[in-house]
């Protein structure tokens, strides 16, 4: 009897293994050339990480011979732009270090990039950690509006704050034997072009195939972005990765089916999380515009976190899912890579980011591009 039930418990575990295996195994549909995995550390920079993550994987599908870059060069020139919107602003404008995806370009156009050995993203090799700084500065800039005129040295101070952080910016360095201005690394050697990109959406609250002002607290800077309907968007995201084009995605990951630990992204029908073995051919919740709508106007669905989709991949049965680069390190199962079914990015997708080449004709005529 013993014996018996020996064995049963046996086949039971090599069921629950073959199982637990079966159903996360997926095919890949198409998988574009991209950076590897990092680590966006204790801050609020998902933006800066994956859009950069995208202008790279852009670059390597063109040939280019690119360095990794430096994620904080960018991020500090930002601040300081932020700064200059906040007192012109005179304090009634959000400042925090949270941004969107496409805040990147202009600062890119205006300061440059740099290899990440030029500029590292920390002077002490550690861990990125932001945090408390945010609030650092904005102290500082709330105290220089206290007074008016405000004082003309404040940006010379602020910056001072900036260096001791991110450490000072290089004036010229050298990368594969000749020297550059960041300016020029962008624009001569990487070809940086900001209009290749465009932003893209999906709300009922204004018309659809034009664009608009998402309205979420990160967009500080109002960045405007076309709306599609939501089954239009997908198939836009779809149709880029299937062409060669990565894409930036902009969701909702503070709820139970985003489960990066488990390397799945998903919606299960009945369930409250993802807990325990995961079918990735299960049943999902369905959810339609105006189910989407409604948790975006009830601050549901919220502007979370931003990562870099660079596949596609297939079940046995033709369920697809979106292959994404997380910025947490190498996490999970597939060393920091989530995948993501079409349903839960129909639900919590806020906004998407993404070279407009990488779109369709029949997309590009319905925007007028």
């Amino acid at each position: 009897m013993k014996k018996a039930n020996l064995y049963l418990s046996f086949v039971f575990v090599l069921i629950f293994l073959f199982a637990n295996s079966y159903s996360q195994e997926l095919t890949t549909v198409k998988i574009n050339p991209h950076p590897d995995v990092k680590n966006q550390g204790m801050s609020g920079t998902c933006w800066c990480f994956s859009s950069l993550s995208i202008l790279e994987s852009g670059l390597m599908s063109k040939g280019i011979d690119i360095p990794d870059l430096s994620e904080m060069f960018i991020v500090r020139n930002v601040y300081l732009e932020k700064a200059r919107n906040y007192l012109l602003r005179q304090g009634f404008t959000r400042f925090s270090e949270g941004a969107f995806g496409h805040d990147i370009f202009p600062v890119i156009v205006k300061y440059g990039l740099v290899p990440l050995s030029v500029y590292p993203n920390t002077l002490s090799g550690s861990m990125i950690n932001h945090a408390g700084f945010d609030a650092r500065l904005k102290k500082f800039l709330d105290s220089v509006l206290v007074k008016t005129p405000i004082a003309p040295g404040w940006e010379k101070n602020y910056i001072k704050m900036l260096d001791d952080k991110f450490g000072k910016v290089p004036e010229k360095f050298s990368f594969n034997g000749k020297e550059y201005t960041p300016v020029e690394f962008a624009n001569d050697y990487l070809k940086f072009d900001p209009n290749e990109y465009i932003g893209l959406t999906s709300f009922t609250h204004h018309p659809y195939y034009k664009p608009f002002n998402v309205e979420v607290p990160d967009n500080y800077s109002g960045g405007l972005f076309y709306n599609l309907p939501i089954h239009e968007l997908i198939d836009a995201a779809k149709y880029a990765v299937l062409n060669g084009f990565t894409v930036g995605w902009d969701a909702d990951v503070s709820n139970p089916f985003f489960a990066q630990n488990e390397g799945w992204a998903m919606n299960p029908k009945g369930k409250q999380d993802l807990t325990g073995t995961i079918n990735p051919d299960a049943d999902e919740t369905e959810y339609t515009q105006d189910s989407r709508q409604e948790l975006f106007e009830n601050l549901t669905t919220q502007d979370d976190h931003l990562m870099h989709l660079v596949g596609l991949k297939q079940t046995a049965n033709g369920k697809t899912f979106f292959y994404v680069k997380n910025s947490w390190g190498q996490v999970g199962p597939f060393k920091g890579f989530i995948n993501v079914s079409e349903t839960y990015f129909g639900i919590n997708t806020i906004t998407l980011i993404l070279p407009t080449a990488g779109l369709s004709p029949e997309i590009k005529a319905k925007l007028k591009l």
